[in-house]
């Protein structure tokens, strides 16, 4: 059976954004932005982004493209006989479905919040009564267990048909109306009377802010942030790299994709910043900003409900991305290895992905006597620490060793394969960095996660 194809350069660039971009870009960036103390936390995260994030994500895109194959299987393509990496590719595997196991419970809730602000739910509520009703929704299974449901069943539904009329026709559509949403928000923030001290707090680098708070805690925040952003590590990029032809560089590839998720994550911050320090809300508030701290500043803002009600569908829509991507790679993982057509793949992960992500749905009702790391730790926490910690910086380590290793698939391979087509091409200058600095940094972020 043919391997499927992207119809459309733009189909991957976004498809491979869409898979980047997701709740940690828009919820996550913005509270480590506030808690790091603003525009210095931006400089340095940008600059590990471009010395971490682009070059092993170059190297996921290689790796998809030479083999053709899911990351289940692209290791036997291009090992040395008689190794051992392709164990590796069953640990990807297995890290796409960890990922989503917590993942598509917080997809959820940006659903439901969505639903709950466009039906008025949160118009006229108190501070206190907008806190009780995040509380609501997190103790009630029922509500947990349906929008989970609801996402897990849209993301094989449209993953089930072919890779151009599903997956690639739906994120081509919904990343279009993310950005312009986006957009759209962005500049009503920075309009907003007040907003003004926001946008000096974010784009402006306070340094004096970053020794308060401490530059090895700045820099180590920064660090991981934009290591996570990519989803790197579990071959979620690979996948998309096989599906792509050999018209363009990967590295000049993986500098757009870059671009595209940075350009979300910045402007998630143009919106969020102004609009909290217009109405005096506290921007260190952390997780909590995007489900306490925003319908608050909805509420008081003129036409706050549309308002309110566009930013949960782009928070949603960045969740979905996200799903559609990963499920797409949990389905090619499964076509590879067991002959399986795409419907049949779909049908059966979708059952198994809906009792995979119960207990992370239940984690915060049902199971929450179960605190893993202590009191006030959850399910959700412990997936978490298991993907974000030792998965994708583990994964990424043995993905670079690959490349770089003559023991593995090699340099001048993967140099190769990466430099087909026009662009931007691996120079020489970059294999003693990318062989010997990527890999230190990348085993200093396992470390210091497994430190947690």
């Amino acid at each position: 059976m043919p391997r499927e194809k992207l119809g459309s350069r733009l189909g991957f660039i976004l498809l491979s954004a869409g898979c980047a971009i997701g709740i940690g870009n828009v919820w996550k960036f913005p509270y480590m932005v506030g808690q790091y103390g603003g525009g210095a936390f931006v400089l340095i995260y940008l600059f590990f982004l471009v010395v971490l994030g682009v070059p092993v994500m170059t190297m996921e895109f290689s790796m998809g493209r030479a083999s053709q194959k899911s990351p289940a299987r692209l290791y036997q393509q291009l090992e040395p006989k008689g190794s051992k990496w392709h164990i590796h590719g069953y640990f990807a595997m297995a890290g796409n479905y960890l990922l989503m196991m917590f993942y598509t419970t917080v997809a959820g809730w940006m659903l439901n919040y969505f639903v709950s602000t466009a039906t008025g739910k949160f118009e006229g509520a108190s501070p206190q009564q907008v806190s009780n009703l995040f509380s609501d929704m997190l103790s009630s299974p029922v509500s947990s267990v349906v929008y989970m449901s609801i996402i897990v069943a849209f993301g094989f539904f449209v993953c089930s048909f072919s890779l151009q009329k599903g997956i690639e026709r739906i994120t081509k559509i919904m990343m279009t109306m993310l950005l312009v949403i986006m957009i759209v928000l962005a500049i009503n923030s920075i309009f907003t009377d007040g907003g003004q001290e926001g946008l000096r707090f974010y784009l402006l680098p306070n340094f004096n802010k970053m020794k308060e708070i401490g530059i090895a805690n700045v820099i180590a925040g920064a660090m991981n942030q934009a290591f996570f952003t990519l989803s790197l590590g579990i071959g979620a990029m690979a996948i998309f790299g096989s599906y792509i032809d050999k018209k363009r560089t990967l590295l000049g590839e993986s500098v757009t994709v870059a671009v595209l998720d940075t350009f979300v994550a910045f402007c998630s911050g143009l919106i969020i910043f102004p609009a909290c320090f217009a109405y005096d809300v506290e921007v260190t508030s952390g997780p909590s900003l995007i489900f306490i701290t925003l319908p608050n500043i909805f509420n008081n803002m003129p036409l706050g409900r549309l308002w309110g009600t566009l930013f949960f569908v782009f928070m949603s829509f960045a969740a979905l991305s996200t799903v559609l991507a990963v499920f797409e790679n949990i389905i090619s993982c499964n076509m590879d290895i067991f002959g399986w057509s795409r419907k049949k793949a779909s049908i059966i992960n979708l059952f198994i992905m809906l009792l995979l992500s119960l207990p992370c749905a239940l984690g915060f009702n049902v199971f929450s006597g179960f605190t893993p790391f202590g009191d006030g730790s959850t399910v959700l926490d412990l997936e978490d620490f298991i993907v974000s910690n030792i998965f994708l910086p583990g994964g990424s380590l043995l993905f670079i060793f690959f490349c770089v290793s003559r023991y593995g698939w090699g340099w001048d391979s993967f140099v190769n394969e990466a430099n087909s087509g026009r662009g931007l091409k691996v120079k020489k200058w970059m294999r003693p960095y990318m062989t010997f600095v990527l890999p230190v940094i990348v085993a200093i972020i396992l470390v210091l996660g497994l430190k947690r």
